[in-house]
């Protein structure tokens, strides 16, 4: 389908995936603007279920799984007991003794070996991700473009919740008011056999919108102008939560014993040297990943994990990991281009607000 609808295919972390259909930047404002639809299908979903789900869930992730009730999702991610990152990862509560997580494609195998290795409390665990298939509409328009094709009401559901609901003439469909693009929306989880089915119909139930299909170029774009980490740019296995601005996302609550607590918690408490940090670019240029970041006078003080052009603002946009003192929000930074000093100002994100 998505050699039929013009996509041009790259391969992505062992898949053959659409990186973009009719460029970056006009399906980037698509989704900013009307809706678009990503496959997917690529990502990791494991189940954790049984008497001891919650503990071992609780345990691997650095989020409260406490706070959660049924029908709720919680971003967090999974420390390594080196204080790094596994991955980052969403939690699904589908009740007290049964949890969804869904992990980055790159790292279903080593996410999937790491849960095992510290499975001591014999939760039942599943890895489905072969079998689910997955889509994320998302745009302003996606929630009332999807609930056409469900009679559950679904266009006014809160950020990060979760019903299971006929869709498309499909029973058992989990439908989440969740995304990585900063513009609302939904993804929906689906057996492959109906995968194909049910892409055709979000089709068409977004056609009077203006739907198109978008690739993965624009969710990069996407997600790095609403300040959102990519795992292998941003956080990974020798990035702690703390110094990647996740500190929202590791909770230092009662009864919450995740891995690398006390690592972390001293890390709050007596900070980092080096923290990840938003800029944009005052100067005319495009920051890449792995590009130095510098003070005034040439000396290397950082290093930038992700950049890239803002299809919004049409500034120079990025992250970086910028030793101490020079992450505070307004200071001028550097950033070496082709061995040129380009003045940028560190930003808090997202980078543009829809």
């Amino acid at each position: 389908m998505h050699r039929q609808m013009g996509a041009k295919m790259v391969e992505f972390a062992g898949w053959d995936m659409p990186v973009q259909f009719e460029g970056i930047n006009a399906e980037h404002k698509t989704v900013r603007t009307t809706l678009g639809v990503f496959d997917v299908s690529h990502m990791g979903e494991f189940w954790a279920e049984g008497p001891h789900a919650f503990e071992l869930v609780q345990k691997v992730t650095t989020n409260d799984v406490a706070a959660l009730v049924d029908g709720k999702v919680q971003y967090s991610c999974l420390p390594n007991g080196k204080g790094g990152i596994v991955d980052d990862l969403l939690v699904y509560r589908f009740n007290t003794e049964k949890y969804l997580l869904v992990v980055n494609a790159a790292n279903i195998n080593k996410d999937w070996a790491h849960i095992n290795s510290r499975n001591d409390v014999n939760a039942k665990l599943t890895n489905v991700s072969d079998e689910v298939s997955q889509l994320a509409i998302q745009g302003p328009l996606a929630l009332k473009a999807m609930q056409k094709l469900t009679k559950e009401s679904v266009e006014n559901m809160e950020y990060y919740t979760f019903k299971v609901v006929e869709f498309a003439g499909v029973p058992d469909i989990i439908f989440s008011t969740t995304g990585y693009t900063g513009s609302g929306g939904c993804e929906i989880y689906i057996p492959n056999n109906k995968a194909e089915e049910i892409y055709k119909a979000v089709l068409e139930a977004g056609e009077e919108f203006g739907i198109k299909p978008i690739g993965l170029g624009a969710r990069d774009t996407l997600r790095l102008e609403s300040g959102f980490c990519l795992y292998g740019n941003d956080i990974d296995d020798t990035t702690s939560p703390i110094a990647a601005g996740l500190g929202w996302i590791t909770k230092f609550t009662d009864g919450n014993d995740f891995i690398d607590r006390p690592l972390f918690e001293s890390q709050k408490a007596n900070g980092v040297s080096r923290r990840l940090k938003g800029f944009v670019m005052a100067d005319k240029g495009i920051p890449r990943h792995e590009y130095e970041v510098a003070d005034a006078d040439g000396n290397v003080i950082g290093q930038v994990t992700s950049g890239t052009m803002s299809p919004m603002t049409h500034k120079g946009i990025g992250m970086a990991y910028i030793d101490k003192p020079y992450w505070k929000e307004g200071s001028e930074i550097y950033i070496k281009v082709r061995n040129k000093l380009l003045k940028a100002v560190v930003t808090r994100p997202p980078f543009y607000k829809a």
